[in-house]
C-alpha cells in the first residue's frame, strides 16, 4: 500500500524545545508579533468560516510592488520550505538531478526524495560556504540547483559578483533556487542584490520568508520571486487554500510595518558578533552562529541543556540562534560553565 522507498527518505529534525528553557535551536526571534500584526491576524479569524484567498492576491501584490515586479512574478507558499518543494516538483521527474550544498538546509534532500529525484549534495568549501564552482559543475545535467545564501547552518555568504558569475555557469534550463531566508540579517557591503540578477536570468528564483526576521514562524508564510512562467508552474502545484486567513493578514500587516520590525535585526547583528568572538564561531551573516568541528558537540549540547539552554547539533558542528543581549548573556554564562576552554 505504501511506497517502498519511504523508509529511505531522510527525516527532518526540528529544533528541540523544553518548557522554561532558552530555546536557541530553531532560529526564531524572541519578540512576539507587533500588536498591530497580532490584531490583524485575530481580526482575520473572525472570517475563518470562509476559505482564504487561494492565490493570496493582496499579499502578492504588496510584495510585487515592494520589489518593483508584477504580481505574476510572485508566489506565496506555506513557508519558503514549501516553495522549495514545489520548485522540485515542477522541475524534476524520477531520476532527474537535484543539486544542493551540504551541510545546508535539511529540507533539500527530503524534497528531492519525495519526487524520486536524484539528490546531489555538494560539500561546502573550506570556509564553510556554498562551493559555487562545484555546484555549477554538478548542475550541468541537473534540473534544479539550490544555493543557500546565507547558508543554514553556517551563516556564510557569497558576494554579488560571485553569485552573478555562478549564474552564468549554470545552464538556462536548470532552475537556480536562491534561498534567502536570512537575507534581512545580512550586512555585507557587497551583499547579493538578487532582484537585480532576476532581470538577467529567467531561470533564477528567489526564496524568502516571514518566518525569520519578520517573526511569523508559526504562521508559515514564504514567498518567491521569479519569471512568470516558473511562478505559474509553482502555483499549479500548491496545496489549495494552504495559506490561511490569519497568516495572510499577518504577513500583509508585517510587510506594512517592515521598517519597525526589521529594525530589531540590528540587535541580533550586534550580538552575533559578540557571541561568535566569545565562543570561536564562524563569522555569520544570519541570526545564528556556527561552531564547526566540535568533537564533543552532542555532549556540549546536552550540558548546555542541563543549564536550560537549547542549541542545535549536527554531525559537522553546532548551530546557536542569536536573539537579544539578555539571552546572549544567558548563553555565554552557560557556555562558560560547561565548556570554559572554548571561551
Amino acid at each position: 500500500m505504501l511506497r517502498k522507498d519511504l523508509n529511505l527518505l531522510p527525516a527532518y529534525v526540528p529544533g528541540v524545545r523544553a518548557e522554561g528553557a532558552l530555546k536557541l535551536s530553531s532560529n526564531e526571534v524572541t519578540q512576539a508579533p507587533l500588536p498591530d500584526v497580532a490584531a490583524a491576524m485575530a481580526e482575520a479569524t473572525a472570517h475563518a468560516n470562509r476559505y482564504p484567498d487561494m492565490f493570496s492576491i493582496e499579499l502578492r501584490q504588496a510584495l510585487a510592488e515592494n520589489a518593483g515586479l508584477s504580481i505574476d512574478n510572485v508566489a506565496i507558499g506555506i513557508g519558503s520550505s514549501a516553495l522549495c518543494q514545489q520548485l522540485v516538483q515542477i522541475s524534476c521527474t524520477p531520476g532527474d538531478k537535484c543539486v544542493f550544498p551540504w551541510r545546508s538546509f535539511e529540507g533539500y534532500p527530503i524534497f528531492a526524495a519525495v519526487v524520486g529525484a536524484t539528490a546531489v549534495p555538494v560539500p561546502l568549501d573550506a570556509e564553510h560556504r556554498n562551493d559555487l564552482d562545484a555546484l555549477a559543475a554538478a548542475a550541468q545535467d541537473a534540473r534544479i540547483v539550490f544555493v543557500c545564501n546565507p547558508n543554514n547552518p553556517t551563516g556564510t555568504t557569497h558576494s554579488h559578483a560571485a553569485i552573478a558569475d555562478f549564474l552564468t555557469k549554470v545552464p538556462d534550463d536548470c532552475i537556480v533556487a536562491l534561498d534567502e531566508a536570512y537575507i534581512e540579517y545580512v550586512r555585507d557591503a557587497d551583499a547579493v542584490n538578487a532582484l537585480e540578477l532576476l532581470k538577467q536570468h529567467k531561470n533564477l528564483v528567489i526564496l524568502r520568508t516571514f518566518s525569520k526576521a519578520y517573526g511569523l514562524a508559526g504562521a508559515r508564510v514564504g514567498y518567491a520571486y521569479g519569471d512568470a512562467t516558473i511562478i505559474e508552474a509553482v502555483n499549479k502545484v500548491q496545496i489549495p487554500f494552504g495559506i490561511n486567513v490569519a497568516a495572510q493578514a499577518g504577513a500583509l500587516k508585517a510587510l506594512e510595518l517592515r521598517d519597525t520590525i526589521l529594525a530589531r535585526t540590528d540587535e541580533v547583528v550586534e550580538q552575533r558578533q559578540r557571541v561568535a568572538e566569545a565562543i570561536g564561531a564562524v563569522p555569520s551573516q544570519a541570526n545564528f552562529v556556527w561552531v564547526p568541528d566540535l568533537a564533543d558537540a552532542r555532549a556540549t549540547a546536552e550540558a548546555l541543556a542541563a543549564e536550560n539552554v537549547l542549541v542545535r547539533v549536527f554531525p559537522e558542528g553546532m548551530r546557536i540562534t542569536i536573539t537579544t543581549a539578555e539571552e546572549a548573556d544567558q548563553l555565554l554564562t552557560a557556555w562558560n560553565t560547561v565548556n570554559p576552554a572554548r571561551v
